[in-house]
């Protein structure tokens, strides 16, 4: 998810949906993540799951957040991961104790009765499973909406779809887009506050470092990729950058190293990334969508219904009353 230290140092600023226009690269995974653990922690369980025990909470995800990128004349492009980076490998087998430590918890509080904490703890579990990728790519499809398939990490694919002016913006919470490169992000949108915009030009621009000392910075306070300096914040991140220049003549001085220095570095200042091709004239199938997930998928109409009645409604005050 990213290094949080970096939201002490990024230029963010609270905007409203209703200013906004344009494409929005969409990090998929975080994006479905967001809509996934809430629906687990406030949807009856048996509102997602199939009579042969699959859960795809993700399809009520979509189906209650896909319209609020219409209803506000933005046209998302999704971003799916590719395969995880060996850089990765500590912080993905992290997750995954801390799913299996909620695991845990979650059964202790359903065998005491604490039903409140079962669902917050069950929320905590959650992961993108097979089922919930296949289905998320295929309900989509139905709504025609774009798909991108990243090599590697879909924030990074993300960033470089806008620096290379293919989006007008990326859709994630992760901060590392701006490591990678990301010039406008916007931030909350899966809440219900307004979102925030995160600009790499002003973020430079405020500590007058460059994209490769951000960088240094961030890897400096720790990020997916590798561990901090301890005692090393933000702040203290940007004095040292500015004091000595780049990553190794702070950690020098600092009597300090960073595991993986090198490779961490050059994978921030050049991802593995494509310049994909993708076309955002949509022409939906709702009626399609609707059927897959309360047909196929067995969701209850009830769940769905609003949002794409309201998917539906956005749809046709843009003009595209061609869809079926």
């Amino acid at each position: 998810m990213g290094n949080a230290d970096l939201r002490d140092i990024a230029a963010l600023r609270t905007v409203s949906l209703d200013d906004l226009s344009g494409v929005v690269a969409v990090d998929a995974h975080n994006w479905l993540y967001r809509y996934l653990t809430t629906t687990v922690r406030f949807t009856a369980d048996e509102a997602y799951t199939t009579a042969d025990g699959r859960e795809v909470a993700n399809l009520i995800g979509i189906a209650q957040g896909l319209p609020n990128f219409f209803e506000h004349d933005l046209t998302p492009v999704f971003v799916f991961d590719g395969g995880v980076t060996e850089l990765k490998d500590e912080e993905v087998q992290r997750r995954r104790e801390q799913r299996e430590a909620a695991e845990e918890r979650r059964e202790a509080a359903e065998e005491r009765g604490d039903t409140v904490e079962a669902a917050r703890l069950a929320a905590q579990t959650q992961r993108l499973t097979q089922t919930i990728q296949e289905t998320s790519r295929e309900l989509l499809e139905l709504l025609d909406v774009p798909v991108v398939e990243a090599p590697a990490e879909g924030e990074a694919q993300a960033a470089h779809m806008n620096a290379t002016g293919a989006v007008d913006y990326v859709g994630s919470e992760d901060y590392d887009v701006l490591l990678f490169g990301g010039p406008r992000t916007i931030r909350k949108l899966t809440g219900s506050d307004d979102p925030e915009v995160m600009d790499l030009s002003a973020t430079l621009e405020r500590h007058d470092l460059t994209r490769e000392q951000l960088i240094d910075a961030a890897m400096l306070c720790g990020t997916d990729f590798n561990e901090g300096v301890s005692g090393v914040g933000p702040k203290t991140a940007v004095r040292l950058l500015d004091e000595h220049g780049d990553l190794f003549t702070a950690l020098e001085a600092e009597g300090a190293t960073v595991a993986n220095a090198d490779a961490v570095r050059q994978f921030f200042r050049d991802p593995p990334v494509t310049d994909a091709t993708f076309d955002t004239t949509v022409s939906p199938d709702v009626e399609a969508a609707r059927a897959y997930v309360t047909d196929e998928w067995e969701v209850p109409a009830s769940e769905v219904e609003a949002g794409f009645d309201r998917l539906s409604d956005a749809l046709t005050q843009t003009g595209l009353d061609d869809w079926t």
